[in-house]
């Protein structure tokens, strides 16, 4: 089943700003990264990245942002997995 949801400019933006960001963290900055490439596209999320983002949600070590980062990228995943 294909999944035809985008990440929204917000998201984007957001994603931006953490990439561009020296502080942002190396989970913070690989979730980003995957909201930026599934913008404007039709793109799904691989399989490595769902569980990630899933591990990220699952935790009560991550920021409210980033836990944001990770359900957009779980929102965009392919539904058949």
């Amino acid at each position: 089943m294909t999944n035809r949801k985008q990440s929204s400019s917000k998201m984007a933006s957001q994603a931006s700003s953490i990439l561009s960001d020296k502080s942002s963290s190396q989970i913070q900055k690989s979730l980003a990264a995957s909201v930026l490439s599934q913008t404007k596209t039709t793109h799904q999320t691989g399989a490595a990245m769902e569980s990630k983002a899933s591990s990220v949600l699952q935790s009560d070590k991550y920021s409210a942002e980033t836990k944001s980062l990770a359900a957009s990228v779980l929102s965009q995943s392919n539904k058949a997995r």
